[in-house]
């Protein structure tokens, strides 16, 4: 993982809109700079834009006006061998999970060391030092189709950290956990950013951040807003 100056921007989002087909506008005219090593919480309720945020950081989705830049590149105009190599910086954690069904814990937690040709003993090691740290270890080889949604939650969590990214995107990451094991999960993501992770945390759990002197960014409609007072934030305002 690169070090970087720590007031550099890992992400800047510049007046970025996102509507959805026939006229649903997730997101209107969002700015929002985030800086290599910070661990940011956006929160909102359902619908306020979160999972759009996120998607339009990862690449997923574009913007329908304004710019998506990560990592200094912008979203709009990287193409070919770029994208995947950008993607391989970034851990996502989704919110639906993702995972391969027919495919093991391990297996499913292996395929994003993989990817970047990581050695087959470095990959199995993490694979067990992740499932230890996240209290999975006796679900090694179990399928992942067969687990309970907050042993699915977790194997996503690890399979999102497995590669020590640049940048790591948690959407809803402890919804289906109890507070026990939503502890081990905020742990890892402290753990990975210590070590100059960048992570952004999309959540409505507020157990999470209400403590944490991290930065709380919300969102409400679409827009991002001052968490005490939901005043709009525009370029022209912003703290």
């Amino acid at each position: 993982m690169d070090t970087q100056p720590a007031n550099k921007s890992i992400v800047e989002i510049v007046r970025a809109t996102k509507i959805y087909p026939p006229d649903v506008v997730a997101l209107e005219d969002i700015s929002l700079s985030i800086t290599y090593g910070e661990m940011v919480f956006l929160t909102g309720m359902s619908g306020a834009g979160k999972t759009t945020l996120l998607k339009l950081i990862c690449g997923i989705e574009h913007p329908d006006k304004g710019m998506v830049e990560v990592t200094g590149k912008d979203l709009n105009r990287i193409k070919g061998a770029e994208i995947p190599r950008l993607r391989q910086q970034i851990g996502m954690a989704y919110q639906d999970f993702k995972l391969l069904p027919d495919r093991t814990v391990a297996q499913n937690i292996a395929m994003a060391m993989e990817v970047s040709y990581q050695n087959i003993r470095t990959i199995k090691k993490r694979v067990i030092e992740l499932l230890q740290k996240l209290r999975l270890e006796h679900k090694h080889n179990a399928f992942a189709g067969n687990l309970s949604r907050g042993e699915q939650q977790r194997v996503t969590i690890a399979r999102a950290v497995a590669n020590s990214p640049t940048l790591i995107l948690a959407d809803e990451p402890t919804g289906n956990l109890d507070s026990k094991t939503t502890k081990l999960v905020m742990e890892l993501f402290e753990q990975c950013n210590i070590s100059g992770t960048t992570i952004i945390i999309a959540t409505h759990d507020e157990s999470i951040y209400r403590k944490s002197e991290n930065r709380v960014l919300e969102l409400h409609s679409g827009q991002m807003v001052q968490p005490t007072d939901r005043t709009i934030l525009t370029p022209e305002n912003m703290p």
